[in-house]
């Protein structure tokens, strides 16, 4: 369910990107949702390939690289998916970044985390001692 829910919170993110910067444009919520779906297979699969082959100019920039990669792939998941269309490299990098701060904020906000249980040896100095 929870895999569900940010699927959801990505695809709505990806449609407020284009009230964002006008150069990125999604048809409509259906392409959002396969646009979504295909970024996150392309993040899973191909992004840890791309930074470990690039892992000596990411460390030359400082991290600052890896911005470089989310920006090509989300130019290049433009090109595969019809009806989602960014206007060039830098919509493209300038989208990826906005797309990942509106969906990890969504997510912070609508998705609740687990409480995990206190350890055993946890003592509650707020409970009353009879």
């Amino acid at each position: 369910m929870r895999l569900v829910l940010v699927w959801l919170i990505n695809a709505l993110s990806l449609l407020a990107v284009p009230y964002v910067l006008p150069s990125v444009s999604v048809a409509s919520f259906y392409i959002a949702l396969v646009t979504a779906l295909v970024l996150g297979l392309l993040n899973t699969l191909i992004r840890p390939l791309l930074l470990l082959v690039t892992l000596p100019i990411t460390i030359l920039t400082l991290g600052l690289f890896t911005l470089v990669i989310n920006g090509l792939l989300f130019w290049f998941v433009a090109s595969i998916v019809e009806g989602f269309r960014v206007a060039g490299f830098w919509s493209a990098f300038w989208g990826a970044i906005v797309y990942s701060l509106i969906s990890c904020v969504a997510s912070w906000l609508l998705i609740p985390r687990p409480r995990l249980p206190p350890p055993e040896d946890y003592i509650d100095s707020t409970a009353r001692r009879l």
